[in-house]
């Protein structure tokens, strides 16, 4: 799979088959970032959100020495919403 193909498999989840799923990652990242804030007693941004998702992503990875796809794409997808939902904190 080239690099080009896992980026529009990432954007179709994140634009497409996610979105249907989970609805905005925005709305979806706020509500995670609500639930941990209070699990953990500290405040949780929804771009941290995608940034911790990120880092499970990699402990996967990890753990398939390179192999699942599925979860190089997820974050290239985490990515994404997390650099868009940091960038709209900025405004």
């Amino acid at each position: 799979m080239t690099r080009k193909e896992i980026l529009a498999e990432a954007e179709k989840c994140v634009c497409n088959d996610r979105n249907l799923q989970y609805g905005e990652p925005e709305d979806n990242f706020n509500t995670i970032a609500k639930f941990w804030s209070a699990f953990l007693d500290t405040e949780i941004a929804a771009w941290q959100v995608a940034a911790m998702m990120m880092l499970m992503k990699n402990a996967r990875i990890k753990s398939s020495k390179g192999r699942d796809k599925d979860s190089w794409v997820d974050v290239a997808g985490y990515s994404a919403c997390g650099c868009e939902l940091g960038l709209k904190e900025d405004n």
